[in-house]
């Protein structure tokens, strides 16, 4: 920002100058262009669509002030994310024992995912970590740092010692966490941050983005285990010898947040299911085509019995989730 003398700023100029962000909140609440959205056009060329799970986020109806949304089940969330991009981290026997309980397919093998398999899952909703993405503008000014704790905490009046609090400096601690061996990681605290990163590490900004959506009876939100069945199959990126992605999982935080890496010997695949009571599913899965760093408890190894470096390892996104392909 460049430097200016506030004295020099008439009265009026001065009110306008203080008042500029609350408005541009406003504004953005209140029109359908909002500058994300508009970021989004200009950065992504081709009319790239975007994803549900993102435009909801552009649009939340709370203020900045009081953003962190205490109904987010947010445990979920951060195991979620944790069990996909950790891949050197062993799984405990009680997580092996809860997830054979579970009964649902959380990983699966690349040859799943093909017309008439049958996969048994359970999609959750669609909690998410923060109600709103802040303006690039409004996030980069406001600190994010572990250092930083009392003063963030302070600034979205949230208690020290609560569990948001707790979620705040969790999240702020996987976001300083280093990259695995391999790979780019950021966390994206704006939608224009995300973007940015996504076309820098794709290499392009002609790019496909997906999520996973879940509809019944033309009616969102509706989820309970049960089978399903593997109606279609897409690749997410037409390009061809594509095997870099951009994977964003969302984080617990005061607003919305999330946590972006570059993988490399990846596919991902948009697959179309359907439940055995008319539940009908977009789903972003993932494939790792070269598992050979992973440690071999890993939870996903341990679950299909396989080897790290022998097949590829897949897994469906949940719905806070985005991912980025070439197109």
């Amino acid at each position: 920002m460049s430097s200016f003398s506030m004295d020099r700023l008439p009265v009026a100029g001065l009110l306008a100058f203080l008042l500029l962000p609350i408005l541009s909140i406003e504004i953005g609440d209140a029109t359908t262009g909002a500058p994300a959205e508009e970021y989004w056009k200009s950065a992504l060329p081709n009319n790239t669509p975007m994803p549900a799970s993102l435009s909801r986020l552009i649009r939340g109806r709370s203020s900045v002030n009081n953003g962190y949304d205490k109904s987010a089940t947010k445990a979920q969330l951060r195991k979620a994310c944790g069990i996909y991009n950790r891949y050197e981290k062993s799984a405990t026997e009680e997580q092996m024992q809860q997830h054979h309980a579970a009964g649902v397919a959380l990983f699966f093998l690349e040859s799943d995912i093909q017309p008439g398999k049958k996969l048994t899952l359970h999609f959750m909703p669609a909690y998410v970590a923060g109600e709103k993405f802040l303006p690039r503008g409004e996030a980069d000014a406001i600190p994010f740092s572990s250092d930083k704790i009392p003063e963030i905490l302070s600034r979205f009046s949230l208690s020290p010692g609560s569990a948001e609090a707790a979620e705040v400096a969790e999240t702020l601690r996987d976001c300083e966490r280093p990259a695995a061996k391999g790979e780019r990681k950021a966390c994206a605290t704006s939608l224009e941050s995300m973007v940015d990163f996504a076309v820098s590490g794709l290499g392009t900004s002609h790019v496909r983005v997906t999520s996973t959506a879940v509809v019944a009876g033309g009616k969102e939100d509706s989820f309970q285990k049960q089978e399903y069945t593997v109606a279609g199959v897409k690749r997410a990126s037409a390009a061809a010898g594509a095997q870099r992605l951009v994977v964003c999982h969302a984080e617990p935080y005061a607003y919305a947040v999330f946590s972006c890496h570059l993988a490399r010997a990846t596919r991902a695949y948009t697959v179309s299911v359907v439940g055995e009571d008319g539940t009908a599913a977009e789903a972003a899965a993932v494939c790792h085509t070269d598992t050979a760093g992973w440690n071999p408890k890993h939870l996903a190894l341990q679950m299909l019995n396989v080897k790290p470096g022998t097949v590829p390892v897949c897994h469906f996104l949940p719905q806070n989730d985005v991912v980025w392909a070439r197109s």
